[in-house]
């Protein structure tokens, strides 16, 4: 087997890490003022949150090109590939998932595009696992399997400071953010089982919608051995807190990662929002 896997840069990885030979990226636009930028190549994430200050609307983004994915798996043909796997943001969030259905069945290699439900950190360990267990010399079934049971295993909740920036892109109910804006309420919004930023639940300060935070990580990994990212946008502060806390309440430094959004991401969420994302250990 010969595999290839393709995401696009909603999922956090290093530069590094996407430095694999058998790893391909798909951008997604961030229109500003607009005009079309993409992280990494036209656009820092300093510059994007100097944008995001001082643009007149708020900024927007695009689904990955659909045109460059079937040139990629025309490539990918050519160059010998017999599977590729694609790992893209939650259907949830993005009508791309629905839209590249149809090309599993338009091509000799073997296809498959899994509906993550999730983005970001926990959106790039999927990539990562998948591609070590390739390596591992395990077989497309099982990777699939394996797959499976991390995306059923992953979550992440948030906590924005303004939702107008979900609500405009479409991410979240008018309703929910007329809550939090005008009742001084601190909503955790979560990824559901479909993929859907919803509403978990709202507490009344900040203080207290950490510490819910926190509460709800150690209920659903009670037991298990988890990956926990702290995600933030420019939040550093709340980041290191709730670093330290989850250090207090017994979580392992070796399982604990802070990382940013990257501006894809940021776009829908504004400064000083922050997450947690976690993820299943799996061992086969």
């Amino acid at each position: 087997m010969k595999l290839a896997v393709i995401t696009d840069s909603s999922a956090y990885l290093t530069e590094h890490e996407r430095q694999h030979p058998n790893l391909y990226c798909l951008d997604i636009p961030i229109i500003i003022d607009k005009e079309s930028y993409v992280e990494g190549k036209n656009l820092s994430l300093e510059e994007f949150y100097r944008h995001l200050r001082q643009s007149g609307d708020l900024p927007t983004t695009s689904q990955p090109s659909l045109a460059e994915l079937t040139t990629l798996l025309e490539q990918l043909a050519q160059e010998g590939y017999s599977h590729v796997l694609g790992l893209f943001l939650s259907s949830g969030i993005s009508g791309f998932w629905q839209n590249i259905q149809y090309l599993i069945d338009d091509y000799e290699m073997t296809l498959a595009f899994p509906d993550t439900k999730i983005t970001s950190a926990p959106l790039g360990s999927m990539v990562k696992n998948v591609l070590a267990w390739s390596e591992q010399g395990y077989d497309f079934p099982q990777l699939l399997e394996l797959l499976q049971q991390q995306i059923d295993g992953t979550g992440a909740f948030i906590m924005v400071d303004d939702l107008n920036h979900l609500v405009r892109g479409g991410r979240l109910s008018n309703g929910a953010a007329l809550l939090g804006n005008l009742l001084s309420i601190k909503p955790i919004l979560y990824f559901n089982q479909q993929g859907v930023i919803e509403v978990f639940d709202k507490v009344r300060t900040e203080k207290k919608a950490q510490k819910r935070l926190i509460d709800i990580l150690e209920e659903l990994t009670a037991g298990d051995a988890y990956e926990i990212f702290i995600i933030h946008s420019r939040a550093d502060d709340k980041a290191d807190s709730l670093y330290q806390q989850l250090l207090a309440e017994g979580y392992a430094e070796k399982d604990l990662t802070i990382v940013p959004f990257n501006s894809v991401i940021a776009t829908h969420l504004g400064e000083g929002a922050i997450a947690l994302g976690m993820t299943p250990k799996l061992t086969s």
